[in-house]
């Protein structure tokens, strides 16, 4: 299965790199390509792709504002935020928006294309070098918003993963230290995002850090980054 990619950045060369690495891949396919937000939220109703991959800082309406528009559909495209963390503090803007990935512009292309595909897939990405830091700092903000879910209706197994998660475990690492299948860790998962309303991984580490399951420490709290 082809997935279908449209590309947001109002850097004509960042468009074009990606786009080239994208056309030697035989599951990829740019379907689109926008340079501002607005375009960006017509491309998304026109071509309807499977994933954006979307710039902050754009003309005539942002990513974050971009990024919420596209998500509140509810059967939109999944959206992957490109940020320069250290410069950028409108990222948490985009976590509260509905981003479900973030990805940091000097990464490999390689990388970048990995991405597309676990989100693709329903998994939200968390990129070590940016997301895990970013979301410990965004809970402790006092604008988070809507409270977090309350974790009376989980189980205390289920309480566990959620922590797990929160630590930035991948499906094939929680199934190593819970000493359980891969197949019964990923349901774990999926009953974490039935039973708290979450739209993907990434919202739910955000829950973790936000009902204090995981502690927020302003450094990155984990070992690897999520890789299943």
């Amino acid at each position: 299965m082809t997935v279908r990619v449209a590309l947001v950045d109002d850097q004509p060369l960042i468009r074009v790199a990606l786009e080239m690495v994208i056309a030697e891949t035989e599951d990829l396919e740019v379907v689109g390509h926008a340079a501002n937000g607005e375009e960006a939220v017509q491309l998304a109703a026109d071509e309807r792709p499977d994933v954006m991959v979307m710039d902050i800082r754009m003309p005539v309406m942002d990513g974050i504002e971009a990024t919420r528009r596209i998500t509140e559909r509810g059967d939109g495209p999944k959206v992957i935020v490109l940020t320069t963390f250290d410069e950028d503090d409108h990222v948490y803007g985009a976590l509260r928006a509905g981003a479900c990935g973030f990805l940091v512009k000097d990464m490999a292309l390689e990388e970048i294309l990995g991405a597309v595909r676990i989100v693709a897939a329903g998994d939200g990405l968390i990129a070590p070098t940016v997301t895990r830091r970013l979301i410990s700092e965004f809970a402790q903000r006092p604008e988070a918003g809507p409270p977090p879910p309350v974790l009376d209706g989980l189980t205390d197994r289920e309480r566990e993963v959620l922590v797990l998660v929160g630590q930035g475990l991948s499906n094939t690492e929680l199934a190593h230290q819970m000493h359980i299948s891969m197949a019964t860790a990923k349901t774990y998962v999926s009953r974490l995002l039935a039973k708290l309303g979450a739209r993907d991984r990434v919202h739910l580490v955000i829950i973790a850090y936000e009902t204090h399951l995981v502690a927020s420490t302003g450094r990155p709290p984990f070992p690897s980054a999520p890789r299943g």
